[in-house]
């Protein structure tokens, strides 16, 4: 990953029936069982869902060329 920072939108308590194919295809997963592989630890009681986005660092662009 490049320079810059995460910034968290929002944690949110979740339960097993909020986690759908969907919510794991738009969290970058293939699918459902893809997303448990990687988000199961431990016991696997407590699930949050935690939005954040990618902050360049300032004074950097954020790779995109400006067209001409």
């Amino acid at each position: 990953m490049e320079e810059g920072e995460i910034e968290v939108d929002s944690i949110q308590p979740i339960g097993f029936p909020d986690i759908t194919p969907e919510l794991a295809r738009a969290s970058g997963f293939l699918g459902l069982i893809d997303l448990l592989k990687v988000a199961k630890h431990g016991k696997g009681e407590n699930i949050y869902l935690i939005r954040f986005h990618y902050v360049p660092p300032r004074g950097k662009s954020s790779g995109r060329r400006k067209s001409r």
